[in-house]
């Protein structure tokens, strides 16, 4: 409940709105820390779902990756309706897919977490590397806090590119760590 509050009423959100670097950090703790903690809060990991772990990684890359594509992400921001659909989707294929991970055997759980990693990091290579600032509701609201559009645009693919990937890349450790240290003998 606390980070939800800290997610949608506390002024994170709001800050969200002028940089997207801020956004971007929201949406990846939707998907990788308040998606897992769902789970665990509701006990959803024991729920059948249809469709594999390979399935559930391309509808969470698609649906992460079609939210931050630039016109889909400026209708969101200009729109209530729109962007509390885009966090409801983003919160229920991360969700759906770390159900999956969770369920599945170490050597897959990994993989689908690899691939997650990979996806976040190329989506915050192409922001990194970009020619020009590609976020209109952000042109206008970067300058206040110092930064360019192009500037936040960087900064905020950087952090999804590097910070984030690494959340994916440690479970992928951990769970092969676990999957070998059952295996040791006694």
């Amino acid at each position: 409940m606390a980070l939800f509050c800290f997610l949608y009423i506390s002024p994170f959100c709001a800050f969200g709105s002028a940089l997207f670097t801020v956004r971007i950090v929201h949406d990846v703790i939707l998907a990788a820390v308040f998606a897992p903690l769902l789970i665990a809060s509701f006990r959803l990991e024991d729920k059948s779902l249809p469709g594999t772990l390979t399935i559930w990684t391309a509808v969470h890359a698609i649906t992460f990756w079609g939210w931050h594509a630039p016109a889909l992400y400026g209708f969101a921001m200009s729109s209530d309706a729109v962007f509390w659909l885009m966090q409801i989707t983003i919160v229920a294929t991360a969700a759906a897919w770390w159900v999956k991970v969770i369920r599945s055997p170490a050597p897959a759980a990994a993989t689908g977490l690899l691939a997650t990693m990979v996806t976040m990091g190329a989506l915050g290579a192409l922001l990194t590397f970009a020619n020009r600032a590609y976020y209109a509701p952000h042109w206008l609201t970067t300058r206040l806090w110092g930064l360019s559009p192009m500037e936040d645009q960087q900064i905020a693919g950087i952090v999804m590119w590097a910070p984030a990937s690494l959340v994916y890349l440690i479970a992928a450790l951990t769970i092969l760590y676990r999957s070998l240290d059952s295996r040791a003998p006694a």
